[in-house]
Parts: structure tokens; sequence; C-alpha cells
């Protein structure tokens, strides 16, 4: 991973400097552990402080979303009703 953004300071420590670095992210998904390796996270070079990047989290979360990926079923009108066929007295 290359680092494209200039270093932040670190809101943690306020001494370090944050950079772009790989990172394992780990997180739950329900009652299921899930573990990210080389996850894009800001990692502070003095205390170690991380924060993981905002546009990847937002990618992760589209990914692991239950609705990702299903298609989207277009909307038929519902069938036209038929009056019920009214039936006329016999004549005797």
């Amino acid at each position: 991973m290359t680092e494209q953004h200039p270093a932040r300071s670190c809101p943690n420590c306020h001494g370090g400097r944050k950079h772009l670095r790989p990172a394992t992210l780990m997180t739950w998904l329900g009652d299921e552990l899930i573990t990210v390796p080389d996850f894009p996270a800001w990692v502070c070079d003095l205390c170690g402080h991380r924060t993981y990047d905002g546009e990847a989290l937002a990618q992760l979360s589209m990914l692991l979303n239950p609705e990702a990926g299903t298609p989207i079923q277009p909307m038929t009108p519902p069938p036209e009703k038929t009056p019920p066929a009214t039936t006329q007295p016999s004549a005797q």
C-alpha cells in the first residue's frame, strides 16, 4: 500500500504523526468475529494508535451488507381486477 495522503498529527498522543499503513481489522458481524488482514489504517508512528480509513470502512460495510448483490426486482403493477359476473334472474 503506497501512502498517497500526507501524515496527520495523532489526536491520541499529540506528538506522533499518523501514516496510512496496512493493519488487521477485527469487527463483529452479529455473533461472528470477522478479521480483515492488510486493511488500510492510519497508524501513529509514536504511540501506535490506529484509526481505520473511512473510505475502506464504507466499502467493507457495503460488502458485508446482507442486501448487497441482491438483484432489485422491478415492480410489476398488480393484476387488474375484473368485476364479478352478475347474473340476471331468469324469466319464468
